[in-house]
């Protein structure tokens, strides 16, 4: 587009060129003619300039654009197009088929990930039974203990890589080689074995997540970001509720080595169609941005500093700022409060979602009269179907209460906000799950789904909320963090939790859970009014 309208300034300023020269001809020959001739000679001569020069130029725009001309081949031309009607354009049918394909590669994949996450899960009974083995809970125990460890090193370190690493490559790639870890697994009979295998596939793990939050905040502008961000989380519920029927299904109907291999033969077939749908960004398949003022605001700040620069010059500090653009966007992460306050947050939801998930089962069995650990995972299957209504809704909201916002509010706020609600209703969940009498296997059911309504749209949004805090190449550091310290929550609710309801019965763990969302909910009110990185960015640039 700019080497046309390059083309229409050169040809409008030679044209005023020729129709001066043509002026400085033919004007000359009236001087010695008659006033009349002189006249209609004139005129014919402006007729003739007219057919060179706009209908609309005069003699100072023709002099103001010949005095430009030097400057006109190397400023590039100002886009035609307000960002306001830029940002108001509805996508091309093209952009939408395309980022549809995307977006589905990215939950897939993702929900990929979590089918080689919860192999070993659904394979352990069949290992135990296996007498070549010899192995107890005491050796499933240590295996498992390995990966949440390993899982929240990797996933703060996998959102740092993401800000200098293709996030395509990173979801693709590690999700073949989460894959062959698994198949790894698979085919081996020794302990350690087992173990060192199982902390790298806790290490690869980490990638999924910072790289499909990367793609989701580059493909999808902010006013819809919630709702697809609550779609791609159901991925989390798919892949929970695939693992136990394939890998449960194929371990006990082939033995447990099946129980590994199926999941990673899937996973290395999955990675390669991620590879070939998903791209980073519109702009590797020719689309503009999806936040076009924001976008078109970087470009003119940049344009105006490096503009007159040569090119090499351009080159080199691209190259500079690619290699410390991971140390940089992690200093610009660490330096927000609100950074924190969410990651903290996170701690104390993960310490909800994971006792949840941890003990449900053991309390439905010691408290509500399940005769057996297969009724009470059936109770539990509640909390994965509530899940997946919860995140999606919660995206439907928050994105709601954006569009209704006024001038000036906090728009990360407005998503903070939709947490603080679910977070309510879970300690209502909870409170209600512990007063459901012991017959009442339907308002049990009906409990747990509620409680997984609630823990998974706070579990979607503080991820989406830190996304949004930061700049665009930030999003990876952003949710390594708020991944990492997730983590140690959930790590919190193993150990710490059994001693809980050890001295002080199921009473105690209940009263941790609920003090657990009290403290959350006293930490969201720090930045119930927070602004998006964007909104910082516009107050910045109109003081």
């Amino acid at each position: 587009m700019q080497h046309l309208q390059l083309r229409s300034a050169a040809a409008h300023v030679q044209a005023t060129r020729t129709g001066l020269a043509v002026k400085a001809v033919i004007r000359p020959l009236g001087l010695h003619r008659p006033p009349i001739f002189s006249t209609q000679l004139r005129r014919r001569g402006d007729a003739l300039v007219s057919r060179f020069l706009p209908k609309d130029g005069d003699k100072d725009k023709a002099a103001a654009e010949l005095e430009q001309q030097g400057k006109a081949a190397d400023v590039p031309a100002a886009p035609q197009e307000s960002d306001a009607a830029a940002a108001a354009a509805p996508y091309s049918a093209d952009f939408v088929r395309r980022r549809l394909l995307v977006f589905a590669g990215i939950v897939i994949g993702y929900t990929t990930f979590y089918l080689t996450r919860g192999s070993l899960t659904y394979s352990a009974p069949a290992m135990v039974a296996d007498p070549a083995l010899g192995f107890n809970l005491t050796h499933i125990g240590t295996m498992t203990s390995i990966f949440p460890m390993a899982y929240g090193v990797s996933k703060f370190a996998a959102g740092v890589l993401s800000t200098g690493v293709s996030a395509r490559l990173l979801l693709g790639l590690g999700l073949m080689a989460t894959a062959a870890v698994n198949i790894g697994f698979g085919a081996s009979s020794s302990m350690m074995l087992f173990c060192t295998l199982w902390g790298l596939n806790g290490m690869l793990q980490g990638v999924g997540a910072p790289a499909c939050a990367t793609i989701l905040t580059r493909w999808f502008a902010a006013k819809e970001r919630g709702t697809y961000w609550g779609m791609w989380n159901i991925a989390h519920n798919l892949g929970g509720f695939l693992a136990p029927v394939i890998v449960g299904g194929c371990a006990k109907a082939f033995g447990w080595r099946w129980g590994m291999f199926t999941p990673g033969l899937i996973g290395l077939s999955v990675g390669l169609l991620v590879l070939a749908a998903v791209r980073d960004k519109p702009a590797d398949l020719g689309f503009p941005p999806v936040d076009a003022p924001a976008a078109a605001a970087a470009v003119k700040q940049d344009t105006k500093q490096d503009v007159a620069k040569p090119q090499q010059q351009q080159e080199d500090k691209q190259k500079q700022q690619q290699s410390g653009g991971m140390l940089a966007a992690l200093k610009s992460v660490a330096k927000l409060p609100s950074i924190w306050a969410l990651a903290f947050t996170y701690f104390f939801i993960y310490v909800v979602r994971a006792g949840v998930t941890n003990w449900m089962v053991f309390y439905l069995m010691a408290e509500k009269g399940a005769a057996d650990a297969g009724t009470a995972a059936l109770t539990v299957s509640g909390l994965e179907l509530g899940g997946l209504a919860g995140s999606t809704v919660a995206g439907l909201l928050s994105d709601r209460a954006i569009r209704g916002a006024k001038d000036g509010s906090g728009l990360v706020g407005k998503r903070i906000q939709v947490v603080m609600g679910y977070t309510v209703a879970m300690a209502g969940a909870l409170l209600a799950l512990q007063a459901v009498p012991a017959e009442a296997k339907v308002l049990q059911w009906l409990a747990i789904a509620a409680l997984g309504f609630s823990i998974y749209g706070p579990q979607m949004l503080i991820g989406l909320s830190g996304a949004e805090l930061v700049s665009p190449t930030a999003v990876g550091a952003s949710q390594g963090i708020l991944g990492w310290i997730a983590y140690l929550g959930a790590a919190n609710a193993g150990i710490p939790i059994a001693h809980v309801v050890q001295s002080h019965g199921w009473a105690g763990f209940f009263t941790a859970m609920l003090g657990a969302c009290g403290v959350a909910l006293l930490l969201l009110a720090t930045v119930a009014n927070a602004q998006s990185y964007g909104q910082r960015q516009a107050k910045v640039a109109a003081a």
